[in-house]
């Protein structure tokens, strides 16, 4: 794989990690959702969550969907560095 390929997913990657890991911790505060910070969350984190979210059996109040998609997130980001270090 292409170095620089690997790294921009790399890159990609966490990013997106830490956004849902962001986005979970401001749903346990009392934060507008109106809010810019809060509607960018959203917008990035959204197309990941919503797909494991229509597939995982409902638990009530409580979504794992966040914590699906970052062991997700996770894997790909193993797979990735793996295939990386191939070359």
């Amino acid at each position: 794989m292409n170095p620089y390929v690997a790294q921009f997913t790399q890159t990609f990657l966490t990013i997106l990690t830490w956004a849902i890991v962001a986005r979970a911790l401001l749903s346990f505060l009392p934060i507008d959702q109106g809010s810019t910070i809060y509607q960018v969350l959203f917008r990035i984190t959204e197309p990941v969550i919503d797909p494991i979210r229509r597939v995982l059996p409902s638990t009530g109040m409580l979504d794992m969907s966040p914590l699906a998609a970052l062991l997700v997130l996770i894997a790909l980001q193993w797979t990735v560095a793996g295939l990386a270090s191939v070359d």
